[in-house]
């Protein structure tokens, strides 16, 4: 029997998740600037690609999007901060539309309370740890993307837990700024926190679009 050949959208998923493991191991390496930000942009842009090679849907394409500009605020930051903090603050704004028009039907009383507090806890976080208005702008989106996740028809084990590694990361950078200038810790956990959480919520939406199409 011939053996089956891994499918190019596989075979993308496997790339994305070698260049984002990858780079966790060369972050700190004293690399050529364009070098170091095109490695770190390679895992993110590759499931914006494996998005755009699922069966082309408004859901898939929002994707794309959501990913292709969290690959551009990565790559950007290494340049300047503000327009990397800007294509972030995009790609939550299109998590958001994408979130909110696959909303789960009956959230049940618990679920609805953890999206409140996801809500409200990113732009408290952001004012009690940075005392910037503007971080506290960015942390406002950040916490609709991630309490809008939570309530959404999309895996919460996946889409939700995925969209809280992202706040969870971003928690941490806002704690590098103040209490946590001087640990390890951060550094330690803001790279696999983001790029999993990104790789999670790209595969759960996938796989959930793709339950919804599959022939019954």
């Amino acid at each position: 029997m011939a053996q089956r050949r891994p499918s190019g959208p596989t075979l993308i998923l496997v790339a994305s998740l070698a260049a984002g493991l990858s780079f966790y191991f060369v972050k700190d390496a004293d690399l050529p600037k364009v070098a170091f930000a095109v490695w770190k942009g390679a895992g993110v842009v590759l499931l914006a690609v494996f998005a755009l090679m699922q069966p082309r849907s408004p859901n898939m394409w929002r994707l794309a999007l959501v990913m292709a500009l969290g690959a551009c605020g990565d790559v950007l930051l290494e340049w300047n901060q503000t327009a990397g903090g800007a294509a972030f603050l995009l790609g939550h704004l299109e998590a958001i539309s994408l979130y909110l028009r696959n909303r789960r039907p009956q959230p049940a009383g618990s679920q609805r309370l953890a999206a409140s507090a996801l809500l409200l806890i990113a732009p408290l976080l952001a004012w009690q740890l940075t005392a910037s208005l503007a971080i506290v702008l960015y942390a406002a989106a950040l916490g609709a993307m991630a309490a809008s996740a939570w309530l959404s028809s999309f895996s919460r084990y996946r889409v939700g837990l995925g969209a809280v590694m992202f706040l969870a990361s971003d928690g941490l950078i806002f704690a590098r700024i103040g209490p946590l200038a001087n640990s390890a810790l951060p550094g330690l956990l803001i790279w696999p926190l983001y790029f999993f959480g990104q790789f999670l919520i790209c595969i759960g939406v996938v796989g959930t679009v793709r339950s919804r199409t599959k022939p019954q």
